[in-house]
């Protein structure tokens, strides 16, 4: 008799984080407060971000402009696949 494993592979929906943006905010003089206030990004936006949701090139352009950033300072790929044996 032979037993064969399954094999399982777990894909996770969200493959961008944000949570470089957090840190870069952190470690900025800019808040959720300013972004929206004074920079106008909409609350929505700010919504999204704490939800991991998607947002456009634009708005990450945008968020690069108003805290000096790079890209990876707001965004990074985690790699979504995992692969596990039962």
């Amino acid at each position: 008799m032979t037993i064969v494993k399954q094999m399982t592979i777990v894909y996770n929906k969200n493959m961008i984080s944000y949570k470089p943006f957090w840190e870069t905010l952190k470690n900025s003089t800019e808040s959720t407060y300013t972004l929206i206030n004074k920079h106008n990004v909409s609350s929505a936006t700010i919504n999204r971000l704490r939800k991991g949701l998607g947002i456009s090139t634009v708005t990450i352009d945008d968020l690069c402009k108003i805290l000096s950033c790079k890209v990876c300072d707001v965004i990074e790929y985690v790699d979504s696949t995992e692969t596990s044996f039962q």
